[in-house]
């Protein structure tokens, strides 16, 4: 027996869609205004944002990117050349190789990771509408509406482009 998908699952879907692809495209443009490529940001972040227990194997890294082994070896190689990271190996189990964040490495993402918490404090209220419209629960009266969110960015990036 098949559910009666509802008009309004659909439009909370879209929303909650469009919502999470501005994010990252905001995040994608706040990174690259910081020199750094949309993947590399997404490595230096996966490192520090490891769960607790958690090391920074190249196969955790790509898991976290899902990224294939190659391809995130050859992002490690990128960041490790302009000094953003370091590899070593485990001590527990020499086969497998760490990533370590360096200073300069640190300096970027939390410049990045800044800006970006500062927009979803400021803007992500209408991303966690979506989701709780999703989720059946009823959008908190403080958060933001998703119009008031889009014409507040529609005037930030009018400024930015005059």
């Amino acid at each position: 027996m098949s559910i009666k998908i509802a008009t309004a699952d659909y439009r909370a879907l879209a929303a909650l869609r469009y919502r999470i692809r501005l994010f990252l495209r905001e995040g994608d443009a706040a990174s690259r205004r910081l020199g750094l490529e949309p993947q590399q940001y997404s490595l230096l972040l996966a490192i520090r944002g490891l769960p607790d227990g958690s090391e920074a194997t190249i196969q955790a890294l790509a898991e976290r990117l899902i990224l294939k082994h190659n391809s995130t070896v050859e992002l490690i190689d990128r960041l490790e050349k302009r000094g953003y990271v370091c590899r070593s190996r485990s001590m527990d189990d020499r086969r497998y190789v760490l990533v370590k964040l360096l200073p300069r490495g640190q300096r970027l993402l939390e410049g990045v990771a800044r800006q970006r918490l500062a927009e979803l404090r400021a803007g992500g209220t209408a991303l966690a509408n979506a989701l709780d419209t999703l989720l059946g629960r009823k959008p908190e009266s403080r958060r933001v509406n998703s119009a008031q969110y889009d014409q507040t960015k529609g005037r930030e990036n009018n400024r930015a482009q005059g």
